[in-house]
C-alpha cells in the first residue's frame, strides 16, 4: 500500500514536536520554522503551523458516542492498539472518547479510541479483530 500524505495545522511546532515525536513516536523527518515531517508508521504527516486554522467543531453520532467529523489516525494490530491505550492512559491523555469496543458483536467490531493533539486536531487509533472486516458492510 503506497503511503499516504495529510498536512494540518498546529498552533505550536514544540508542542507538536512533544506530542507526535516523544508521546506517540514519530520519527521527525524535514522540518522549517514553519512546518515538521512526521513518520506516522510509515506515512508522512505535516505539522503546518497555522494557529487560527486548528481545533475540531463538529461531531456525529456514531454507536452512542460523538465522534468527531474531521479526525485522522491508523488501523492497528490489536496487541498494538492496546499497548498504545495503555501507554497513552499512563500518560493521562484525556480521550475524546475512552478505548472500548465498537459495534460489538456486529459485522465491524473494532476497538477504537479517539484523543486530540495539543492543537485540538482529533485522532483515532482503531483495531479489528478480523482485519477482514475492515471494509465489511
Amino acid at each position: 500500500m503506497p503511503p499516504f500524505h495529510l498536512a494540518f495545522p498546529v498552533r505550536n511546532l514544540a508542542e507538536a514536536r512533544a506530542f507526535y515525536g516523544d508521546l506517540l513516536g514519530c520519527p521527525e523527518g524535514r522540518s522549517s520554522a514553519e512546518w515538521i515531517d512526521f513518520n506516522f508508521h510509515g506515512h508522512q504527516i505535516v505539522a503546518h503551523l497555522a494557529p487560527d486554522e486548528c481545533g475540531h467543531k463538529a461531531t456525529n453520532a456514531v454507536d452512542s458516542h460523538n465522534v468527531p467529523v474531521r479526525h485522522f489516525g491508523l488501523v492497528l494490530s490489536m496487541e498494538q492498539w492496546e499497548a498504545l491505550a495503555d501507554k497513552l492512559r499512563a500518560a493521562g491523555t484525556q480521550f475524546v472518547i475512552e478505548p472500548y469496543i465498537r459495534f460489538k458483536g456486529e459485522v465491524g467490531e473494532q476497538a477504537t479510541m479517539f484523543f486530540l493533539d495539543p492543537s485540538g486536531n482529533a485522532i483515532e487509533f482503531k483495531a479489528f479483530k478480523n482485519i477482514e472486516s475492515l471494509f465489511a458492510k
